[in-house]
């Protein structure tokens, strides 16, 4: 039905083998469901196991009566939210600078982070919808890349700034220059060994977070360029007079989310949207003390 059980069929699995240690059981039971999570010492993994068995329970209940649905929550919250590290404009380009003296081969990695840095800060694209683009699906053309297939099996048209533009078409152009690897390839994002992974992202990453010395300070990730670019834009919308009610909308689409929810998560309370939220009450309120009535 388009959800795909990447981590949720191996751990279900799991939990079937751990029902036939002792024998089949004839049901799927609480007590039973509640053995298997306590069998991890995490937690937030016990949690998640509870979640995951849910879902069968609630299927397994339709055929077989005597099916026990785990209460939700039972052994506590299977989510929770990492406090976003959100970028300002000076730490951006301090990466991006960085990223510019990374040690290379024939050249190719510090363009490569640089752009890659550069491109999510800038379109608040995941850290793998960046690294799964080819060639064919940068529109310099019509400023835009497609994102192909993704979280839920998704496929969008992203618009690019035209500064962005520039900056790919260049690194396209230094690809090109710089040796045949590049060239026989497609995907977009390369190094002299053939295409830029995740594990070779966040390895520069990390280097270029060390030599900012932000390690002890914070630690920032990919996915913070996400959640920056979502407050950033409705800064921008609230500067520019626009209805954000209306407008989150877009961004939820822009972003590939399925539903608006899903961008509330990415919205963080920085001062500078705090201090907007704050005008905008004054302004409905009339700007006046509460009155007693």
């Amino acid at each position: 039905m388009g959800y795909k059980l990447k981590i949720e069929g191996s751990r279900l699995l799991r939990f079937a083998q751990f029902a036939d240690k002792d024998g089949k059981p004839k049901s799927l039971t609480i007590d039973l469901v509640t053995s298997w999570a306590n069998d991890t010492p995490s937690r937030m993994n016990r949690a998640r196991r509870i979640e995951m068995v849910r879902g069968l329970a609630k299927y397994c209940a339709l055929f077989e009566p005597q099916t026990e649905i785990p209460p939700l929550r039972l052994l506590g919250s299977a989510h929770r939210r990492v406090a976003p590290y959100i970028y300002s404009t000076k730490e951006v380009w301090d990466l991006m600078q960085v990223a510019a003296t990374l040690n290379s081969g024939i050249g190719l990695r510090p363009p490569t982070i640089k752009c890659l840095i550069g491109l999510l800060s800038s379109t608040g694209l995941r850290i793998a919808e960046a690294l799964n683009l080819s060639n064919e699906d940068v529109d310099f053309q019509n400023a835009l890349v497609v994102v192909r297939e993704t979280k839920f099996g998704k496929s969008r048209y992203v618009p690019l700034h035209p500064t962005t533009v520039v900056a790919l078409n260049d690194y396209t152009r230094l690809k090109k220059r710089l040796g045949p690897v590049a060239i026989d390839n497609n995907a977009f994002f390369m190094l002299e060994n053939g295409p830029l992974n995740y594990r070779q992202a966040l390895y520069s990453f990390q280097s270029i977070r060390n030599q900012l010395s932000w390690r002890d300070n914070c630690r920032p990730r990919f996915h913070d360029f996400r959640h920056t670019f979502a407050c950033n834009r409705l800064l921008a919308w609230y500067a520019q007079g626009i209805d954000v009610n209306n407008a989150i909308v877009m961004l939820s689409t822009y972003l590939g989310h399925t539903k608006v929810t899903d961008t509330y998560w990415y919205l963080t309370g920085v001062p500078a949207l705090m201090s907007a939220a704050a005008e905008r009450f004054e302004h409905l309120t009339g700007g006046g003390p509460w009155q007693k009535r």
